[in-house]
């Protein structure tokens, strides 16, 4: 009787395997990659049919709302960690810290990751036994909190579009157990050309066009390569303005000087720090600066600052001037670019959001959409708990869910 019992205890236990082995393959898989400066109206601007068919299968938001500032770095890393720049400590991409002896500039978390704060949405996974893989993601090369996504590379201008997209593919095609179920990828083009000709030009318009082939592609490979069903989620940063370089504000026009205060400019907005040992009246230099300003440029408020949680932050510059679209800041003369970003958050700030697969309802359309709300959707989707206080509930994006 006991040779029988221990029989059938190992036939149901080999019956169990295969179920076993379905489980494993079922487990929610998410691939997310950011365009870079995808404006939240550039899938009919500029006529990408295959995100546009992605977004007509599953979901598309009305648009996406950026954190301020609206720059690369500190969205990047409010979509990946769920917090405000003022929390996640990337609160531009060029920013000093008064505790400290030197000044950030993107990806300087590679050198020194104390500059990031907060959970990425990578490390989550890999603390809860799930394998992530990110291709050039902002700061996703950094040792935050000691480890790294199982899989990522180092930032290269120089790599090749489709080899990042065939990279993510050959990921998804490893066994289970080295297969990562969160991917996040970055593509940078469009960006660059809305940038250089502005957003409407004809080179942007092409870039959207070459980054939608790929992304089509990608698509098909998903639907047709893999073994699993995966979430596709689209997402940018911040949209794109127009500039026009003949209202450029040269900053050796203003009353500031590099002896007193570290200048960093961002194109729309300009920080100055006091440098240490400068006793400056900073009151009187506003009111100098408001003098100049002639309309074309303002100094950022402390209610404005408490809003978003800058108010007496040790990252937080001791002035900060903002202008508005079409001006910029140049150092001297006249800026070379016809687009950009950086804005206070206003319609053409606006990203985009789309989302495909079996988490998502089909064939929906939904408001704006919070940046914030993103990491805790995807930390959802993907079974992982919330292991630290995060900006935001998902609200916006519940309705989006199945």
């Amino acid at each position: 009787m006991k040779k029988i019992t221990l029989l059938l205890s190992f036939v149901l236990a080999s019956l169990c395997v295969p179920q076993l082995a379905s489980a494993d393959e079922s487990k929610p898989t998410v691939v997310m990659i950011s365009i870079d400066g995808f404006r939240w109206d550039y899938i009919e601007l500029h006529q990408a049919k295959n995100i546009a068919k992605i977004a007509g299968k599953g979901v598309r938001a009305k648009s996406l709302t950026p954190v301020y500032p609206t720059k690369t770095f500190p969205n990047h890393l409010s979509i990946i960690t769920g917090l405000r720049p003022a929390n996640h400590g990337i609160v531009d991409n060029r920013f000093c810290d008064k505790t400290r002896p030197n000044c950030y500039k993107m990806g300087e978390g590679y050198k020194d990751s104390s500059w990031v704060s907060g959970i990425p949405l990578w490390n989550l996974a890999e603390m809860q036994g799930v394998k992530a893989a990110t291709y050039y993601w902002p700061e996703s090369d950094a040792r935050i909190n000691g480890i790294t996504p199982s899989y990522f590379y180092h930032y290269s201008k120089h790599s090749d579009y489709q080899g990042r997209l065939d990279q993510m593919v050959a990921w998804l095609k490893l066994p289970m157990a080295q297969r990562p179920q969160f991917i996040a990828g970055y593509f940078s083009l469009v960006d660059t050309m809305g940038h250089d000709f502005g957003p409407e030009s004809k080179q942007t318009y092409e870039a959207v066009q070459f980054v939608d082939g790929l992304i089509g592609e990608f698509a098909e490979r998903l639907a047709n390569e893999i073994d699993t069903p995966v979430n596709l989620v689209l997402v940018s940063d911040h949209g794109m303005s127009e500039v026009d370089p003949t209202q450029s504000i040269a900053l050796d026009t203003l009353p500031i000087s590099e002896d007193d205060f570290t200048i960093l400019n961002g194109g729309t907005r300009v920080l100055l720090y006091k440098k240490p040992h400068r006793d400056l009246d900073l009151e009187s230099i506003k009111s100098k600066l408001n003098s100049k300003s002639d309309g074309r440029f303002h100094i950022v408020s402390d209610e404005f600052l408490q809003q978003h949680g800058y108010l007496n932050h040790p990252r937080t510059a001791d002035i900060i001037i903002e202008t508005t679209a079409p001006r910029a800041f140049s150092w001297s003369g006249q800026v070379k670019y016809r687009g950009t970003h950086g804005y206070q958050v206003t319609k053409d700030m606006g990203g985009f959001f789309v989302a495909d697969g079996p988490a998502f309802k089909s064939q929906t359309r939904i408001g704006t959409v919070n940046t914030l709300d993103i990491y805790p959707t995807l930390a959802h989707i993907l079974g992982l708990a919330l292991l630290s206080p995060v900006d935001s509930d998902g609200a916006s994006l519940k309705q989006a869910l199945n």
